[in-house]
């Protein structure tokens, strides 16, 4: 069955341990998700039951029997930790130099323009955390009117102001006068405007914060599924990070419980497409402020929500759920995390696998364009044909599927593109391709690829198999498998396997007991 809605959601901040090269920011040993797995706030049945607990290095969680979703432990590819840079590769960018930070603050050049733009002075200019900035600095500002400019371990330039003595609008266009000087090497990734109110000793940053981001420097996924009619909505601040690119509807939230209450809404709604949201109390409200507790009792709250909502999932939805970065709030430091993210993918047309440690974010964006069929290339490489559920694919539909395989064909000395695709049991597909050797012996098939790949995965069960044959860009006919991939297939098949050729612009269909009548038996 096709999939025509993607519910994308990030847990800002939800790493789930160091990746190799963490020490190289600071964060050796961060381990988000197992900081806060030792609180008596935290309480998961929920993700434990769809198989959190089977993901690569999770072993501090319970494993079930059998998981219902699909999982994958994510490594950032890019250079940095941050939300934007985070994002971005998730949509199928991935940024080779990271953005600027300031741990001695911005230099003279860029504050005396903002100043001389603004007509008012700075103070601070300093990384510091957001609500000691404003206990600090607050009754100053209040009493000179002077702009509260800081920054973090991450790319931003964040701007706090009493809504009493600069009006949340008057803040915008302040941070639309910093986004413009803030170009080149100084290209921040975000602009953060943050209005507080209360009284001095009690000052309390406000709901009315707004991200002005950086562009993406080239088009990304949600471009591609706009250009191609698709639906791209965004929920909490991907709108602000993406700075509206490729972005057709947007909701604002004002925390976790607006955002979720926003995408059960969302459910009821008639799209096509992918529906992107972000749920940033985890890294705010928790992970930058240490917060073991409080960010434990948020996922909890997350997990009873996420019960409900799959419990009301339509049958052609798929919800993903990952992280951009890690925070861990047991380290001594306030900042972003270098970890892995996790990857849970629950849908009725998901087969429920383990697709191990993937190379980049990016293939969360190879994956959705995938699955809708918009063919655009990103940084990343799909997973698509390991986690959907083929039941209903039909003959045409898998030799689609293995002449696609055959355009990854390594042939030099043959020069004939073969490709397969191995339907399970369970209605997952596994593809392959031939791959030749100068040492003729050592020849792959395409078939055995596909076998070998689906054996890998814990597949042992096949029903079918299509195989197609290209020279020169021509589909040949009746290429069927040779005498060892016919052996190889009957390792696994039983007499009801099908295997399924092109013919001429029709497809001719044998059962495997007319391909291999004399087969070595199994033991």
């Amino acid at each position: 069955m096709k999939i025509n809605r993607i519910f994308l959601i990030v847990l800002d901040s939800m790493g789930i341990g160091e990746m190799p090269d963490a020490d190289n920011y600071g964060d050796k040993g961060s381990n988000t998700l197992r900081a806060i797995s030792q609180s008596t706030k935290f309480n998961i049945p929920t993700l434990q039951r769809l198989g959190i607990g089977c993901i690569d290095g999770i072993d501090y969680l319970e494993k079930p029997s059998s998981p219902t979703a699909a999982v994958a432990r994510m490594t950032e590819a890019s250079k940095g930790k941050d939300t934007t840079i985070g994002h971005w590769e998730i949509s199928g960018v991935v940024s080779n130099s990271p953005l600027p930070t300031y741990p001695d603050g911005f230099p003279d050049e860029i504050i005396s323009e903002f100043e001389k733009q603004t007509g008012r002075k700075v103070l601070c200019n300093k990384p510091y955390s957001g609500t000691e900035v404003i206990k600090d600095f607050g009754k100053q500002h209040v009493e000179s009117g002077d702009l509260i400019v800081y920054t973090s371990g991450d790319s931003v330039f964040q701007i706090a102001a009493h809504e009493d003595v600069v009006p949340v609008q008057t803040l915008y266009d302040y941070c639309k006068i910093a986004r413009n000087i803030l170009t080149g090497k100084h290209s921040v990734g975000r602009v953060i405007a943050r209005p507080f109110t209360g009284k001095n000793g009690n000052y309390t940053r406000t709901s009315n914060r707004h991200d002005f981001s950086l562009k993406p420097p080239r088009k990304t996924m949600l471009n591609y599924l706009c250009k191609s009619g698709f639906d791209v909505i965004s929920v909490g601040k991907i709108n602000d990070i993406f700075a509206g690119s490729g972005i057709t509807e947007k909701y604002s939230t004002k925390n976790n419980s607006d955002g979720m209450a926003v995408a059960d809404k969302l459910l009821d709604k008639n799209f096509n497409g992918l529906c992107f949201i972000n749920l940033v109390d985890f890294d705010m409200l928790y992970g930058h402020r240490n917060d073991i507790d409080g960010y434990a009792n948020a996922l909890s709250k997350f997990d009873a929500w996420l019960n409900s909502f799959i419990s009301k999932m339509h049958s052609n939805d798929l919800v993903m759920i990952t992280a951009d970065h890690g925070c861990d709030p047991s380290t001594k430091s306030t900042d972003h995390s270098r970890e892995y993210t996790p990857l849970i993918m629950y849908g009725e047309n998901i087969t429920p696998t383990n697709l191990g440690t993937r190379n980049s974010f990016s293939d969360i964006a190879a994956t959705i364009l995938d699955i809708f069929g918009v063919k655009e290339s990103t940084e990343g490489k799909s997973f698509a044909n390991k986690i959907i559920s083929c039941k209903n694919t039909s003959d045409a539909e898998l030799l689609n599927i293995a002449k696609e395989a055959a355009k990854n064909s390594y042939s030099p000395y043959s020069k004939f593109k073969v490709g397969a695709a191995l339907l399970c049991d369970d209605g997952s597909v596994f593809s392959g391709c031939n791959v030749e050797n100068a040492s003729f012996g050592a020849t792959n098939c395409a078939e055995s690829t596909a076998v070998f790949s689906a054996v890998a995965n814990g597949k042992q069960r096949f029903t079918a198999i299509a195989v197609a044959g290209t020279k020169d860009g021509i589909v040949f006919n009746n290429i069927t498998p040779c005498g060892i991939c016919r052996q190889v297939l009957n390792e696994f098949c039983n007499d009801d396997f099908r295997v399924i050729l092109p013919q001429n612009d029709n497809i001719k269909v044998l059962p495997f007991s007319e391909l291999l009548p004399n087969a070595f038996d199994k033991f």
